[in-house]
């Protein structure tokens, strides 16, 4: 049995490399207009170390720099830094992204005009550019903002493993679904709190907690007794609120990056959160489905299996947690 742990821990430190998840990052590819069609261009691509993906951006032919780009890496990223002039605008005009069928990336594209418009694009491998529409309706920044919210969710392992945590350690379906709510009521609050800068915490400390809170409820897995529930396993959603109000934090650091667009800011709020609870659910029904049908076709052993499977999620989170606390001098 040793044996297995020891396995099973190395396959779960070879998974939770951090070269996997630079890769799932989006770039990014944020434009201010300045001046009347001169823009300030910050171009961010996933780095590890001085390695850069090949992602190369592609502005209309008429957009002409006026100085060399400054470059720098910062936070896991390569950044170029200029600024340029569009003659006649950006309306109507193409940008496109080279290389991205070659990566498992996306890139999230955020234009901001001089009279407060927005506008937000997400370019992929099958859609590698956008023609520029120089505005959005508010359903165009509500669909926007959904789709990133589910994609953010179903990228955020680490969000995505505490659920399933909660998942192993809860046995009844009235009291998940109590947690679950919990959980999302707390990290709903911080969400919109920290976005709207009405209060903050700095996003290291912060991904660092998020990996302790997956390995307390791994703990808890381990020590729940069958004729006796612990205070974790009695109210769960305390547990599950005072946690989620840290995940808000992490969602709410992605949402910064991305941006909200001046004119549309509740509705980009809401439809993004409504994503990330969509993703969440649509997690949620996926495990209970394949746990289904482990217990009926591979006929586990309950309590091995749950044994197994915190090991698991605390060895992860366990080097999440290393991980990010070595990150804090970065």
């Amino acid at each position: 049995m040793k044996r297995l742990w020891l396995v099973l821990g190395l396959l779960l430190l070879i998974a939770a490399r951090p070269v996997a998840a630079h890769e799932l990052r989006p770039a990014y590819l944020d434009m201010h207009e300045a001046a009347p069609h001169q823009f300030t261009v910050l171009w961010k691509v996933p780095a590890i170390g001085e390695m850069r993906l090949a992602l190369d951006l592609r502005l209309p032919s008429d957009c002409v720099s006026k100085a060399e780009p400054t470059t720098s890496i910062e936070g896991g990223a390569y950044l170029e830094r200029w600024s340029t002039d569009c003659k006649g605008g950006l309306k109507g005009k193409t940008i496109s992204i080279n290389g991205l069928s070659s990566t498992m990336t996306d890139v999230l594209a955020h234009i901001v005009y001089a009279d407060g418009v927005t506008e937000i694009a997400r370019l992929k491998a099958d859609s590698p550019s956008f023609v520029v529409a120089g505005q959005q309706t508010t359903w165009d920044v509500a669909y926007t903002y959904l789709v990133l919210g589910v994609d953010h969710i179903m990228s955020g392992f680490d969000h995505l493993l505490f659920v399933l945590a909660l998942i192993i350690l809860i046995h009844d379906l009235r009291r998940l679904i109590k947690t679950v709510t919990a959980f999302t009521v707390a990290h709903s609050i911080t969400l919109a709190g920290a976005a709207l800068g009405y209060f903050s915490l700095p996003q290291k400390p912060v991904e660092a907690a998020i990996a302790l809170s997956i390995a307390f409820v791994a703990s808890e897995i381990l020590k729940s007794e069958p004729k006796q529930l612990r205070l974790s396993e009695k109210y769960p959603w305390a547990v599950a609120f005072t946690f989620g109000l840290l995940h808000g934090f992490g969602f709410a650091g992605a949402l910064k990056e991305i941006g909200l667009p001046q004119s549309d800011v509740p509705m980009a709020l809401l439809t993004f959160n409504l994503g990330v609870e969509v993703g969440q659910l649509m997690f949620i029904g996926a495990v209970l489905t394949l746990l289904a049908a482990a217990r009926r076709v591979l006929r586990i052993m309950p309590y091995l299996a749950r044994s197994a499977a915190a090991y698991a999620i605390g060895m992860t989170a366990t080097f999440w947690l290393i991980a990010r606390l070595a990150a804090f001098g970065n």
